[in-house]
């Protein structure tokens, strides 16, 4: 993996250098099995923001992800295995920060997540003096549509991080965002939960003090009906995530 690393290094730094609007900035994103989605995705983003360089971390992907992510321009970082959402996106944020880049897009390779949008985050971010940004898909920008018990969950989680954080979180799993500073040295970091990392990284963020936007984006419908949230059972995401929360807000807040 180490090879693969330093050649994505290479290749980022080469496209970094023709986007001056834009620098130090890289676009994450933890693919399994996404070979029918993911050259889409980059085709898009690359029409949208040129020239930022985007990092495909292929979570264990047993059809040509990863090859298919390479022939549409992006660097690659290829996991021996299936480690799940949150361990593929934190090895992205290991990536960015060994290769000192300050800003950080998070999004998904499944059509979901329009790069449309990728510029309201970075505007925003830059704007708002924000340390992340999550792109909401449920403040009025289109009408995105999900199954009830995901509505449900969304909505508690939305309620609880609301509470706690002190203000409105509608978008509490939207993997959707922008990152930076030293809210990256987080991702980073063992503090970041492996798992789902929902409505319990936003309350460790708001516990460490780092300051959270949401702003409006469009969310497509998933073409292929699955998502890299998925393969656990509802019942047991629930559980796991009061579970995080319960903990999150049990731990004391160390240094970073």
């Amino acid at each position: 993996m180490s090879q693969t690393i330093h050649e994505a290094q290479e290749i980022a730094t080469a496209m970094a250098a023709s986007l001056p609007q834009y620098p130090d900035t890289i676009i994450l994103i933890p693919a399994f099995n996404e070979e029918n989605n993911i050259g889409f995705v980059l085709d898009a983003i690359h029409r949208e923001v040129p020239g930022i360089p985007v990092v495909v971390i292929d979570d264990g992907s047993g059809d040509k992800t990863a090859t298919t992510a390479k022939a549409h321009g992006a660097s690659v970082i290829t996991m021996p295995y299936n480690s799940g959402y949150g361990v593929a996106l934190q090895t992205g944020f290991i990536y960015a920060l060994q290769h000192d880049y300050r800003l950080v897009i998070q999004m998904d390779g499944d059509r979901q997540h329009d790069p449309k949008y990728i510029k309201t985050l970075i505007q925003t971010i830059r704007k708002e003096e924000a340390d992340v940004v999550i792109g909401s898909r449920f403040l009025g920008v289109g009408n995105y549509q999900s199954s009830f018990p995901r509505r449900l969950g969304i909505n508690i989680f939305g309620r609880l991080a609301s509470w706690i954080t002190g203000q409105k979180v509608s978008d509490p799993t939207s993997g959707f965002q922008a990152i930076r500073g030293n809210a990256i040295k987080f991702m980073a970091s063992d503090f970041y939960p492996p798992d789902y990392p929902d409505a319990d990284l936003i309350i460790m963020l708001h516990r460490f003090g780092f300051k959270i936007r949401e702003v409006p984006v469009l969310m497509h419908p998933n073409p292929d009906n699955k998502s890299m949230h998925r393969g656990h059972k509802t019942i047991y995401y629930v559980f796991k995530m009061f579970l995080s929360i319960f903990a999150t807000i049990l731990r004391k807040k160390p240094e970073l």
